[in-house]
């Protein structure tokens, strides 16, 4: 079996949650199947059963265009180079909406199977608006078509799940496959190294609150920041927060940030997105793990984070509800949410039951030691990357005889 594995995100181009899914999901298939990986960035690479084949988006539209659109005509011009020679392939497979109408228009071309896994839905992230412009609506497109059409949808959650048909009705809940995100148990250990820290600014003789991800509205680390105000004034907050989807959310956490600092002097942000050695000695020598997020299919932040042994204190929304237990590996943190947005209807209400837990477990480090030990075990007994590989090809397998059998 061959399948291809299309993803906007692949090494050493990562940046998010779904990249860091496809890395590992399509090594683990390899060990099983053969492997070819369709990517956005000029590389190409042979390996034994893992082929990578990297494209750039057409000149002509990343040279003449100057909208916030201008990211999704590149998005459908890579689309449509992907898929011009797919000989030999036997089932695509799709990883966010960037890739979407690559499959979708191979299932049409070639005659194979599309499956299509969502990492999160275009119709529940509004904020989208702000960095794409009026590409937001053709991202929408792209999605739903590929959506409504492909031969199965995996879900990384029971909540994407739900999500899916929230937002899609028209599809058959039959065709939505739960399977979740999963860890390298090997590589995400925790580690006494400090060097990391030391290299950042970060004392490591002082316990610190640790967030790890993205500068967007989705990752919700400006409400982190706002905690901060109802927190001691000593804590060391580590904000390892990269990649701002816009300028402006990026000039709004810096002033939000410097506002802080003016009461509490050890917030220490680490402006880049880190390498993985870095942030496993981040994450192992945290004391607490805080994830804001608003909006959260999966998180797969948070089982870094407790390979690590690190409790984590997460918003209660979607799939972390799924992978953090309440009062075992960490404490989640209920919030009302606005229907559309999917943002907090009352930010300062957030803020300060963000805040509660945190100030809770900085005063009880025995109780963070217990969690951490908790969520390892946890991740080491439902989170392991050969499961769910194994899960992926299964549903290859049924979806290939199925169209053999003309059903």
């Amino acid at each position: 079996m061959r399948v291809g594995l299309f993803t906007r995100e692949y090494p050493s181009q990562v940046y998010g949650g779904a990249g860091v899914h496809v890395d590992y999901l399509s090594r683990e298939l390899a060990k099983e199947i053969e492997v070819e990986v369709h990517c956005w960035g000029k590389q190409h690479s042979d390996e034994a059963s893992l082929t990578v084949r990297g494209e750039e988006p057409w000149s002509e539209i990343s040279e003449g265009t100057t909208g916030k659109f201008k990211g999704a005509l590149e998005a459908l011009s890579l689309n449509l180079t992907q898929v011009k020679a797919l000989e030999g392939i036997d089932i695509v497979h799709t990883h966010t909406w960037y890739v979407s109408m690559a499959g979708y228009l191979a299932k049409k071309l070639y005659g194979v199977p599309f499956v299509l896994t969502t990492h999160s839905l275009e119709p529940l992230r509004a904020w989208k608006a702000e960095q794409l412009g009026s590409g937001y609506a053709m991202s929408s497109w792209m999605e739903r078509t590929a959506v409504e059409d492909a031969d199965a949808i995996i879900a990384v959650s029971e909540g994407t799940k739900t999500d899916i048909l929230k937002a899609y009705p028209d599809v058959d809940a039959s065709r939505i496959h739960v399977i979740y995100n999963g860890i390298d148990l090997a590589e995400y250990q925790k580690t006494s190294d400090t060097q990391a820290l030391i290299d950042y600014g970060v004392d490591p003789t002082l316990p610190y609150i640790l967030f790890v991800g993205r500068i967007t509205r989705q990752k919700g680390v400006t409400h982190l920041v706002d905690a901060i105000s109802y927190l001691p004034a000593d804590t060391q907050v580590v904000l390892c927060a990269g990649a701002p989807d816009t300028p402006e959310i990026a000039a709004e956490l810096r002033e939000k940030v410097e506002r802080a600092r003016q009461h509490h002097p050890r917030i220490v942000w680490i402006e880049k997105m880190v390498t993985k050695k870095e942030a496993i000695q981040l994450y192992s020598n945290a004391q607490i793990f805080c994830c804001p997020s608003v909006y959260e299919p999966f998180g797969i932040i948070n089982l870094e984070a407790m390979a690590c042994r690190a409790p984590v204190v997460a918003s209660a929304t979607g799939g972390i509800k799924e992978v953090v237990v309440e009062g075992v590996t960490g404490h989640l943190v209920p919030f009302e949410q606005d229907p559309v947005t999917s943002f907090p209807s009352d930010p300062e209400q957030f803020a300060k039951d963000l805040a509660a837990p945190l100030n809770a477990l900085l005063l009880d480090p025995a109780k963070c030691k217990a969690m951490g030990e908790a969520g390892r075990k946890r991740v080491e007994d439902i989170f392991s990357w050969t499961a769910i590989a194994h899960q992926t090809i299964a549903l290859y397998e049924r979806l290939i005889a199925e169209r053999k059998q003309g059903r």
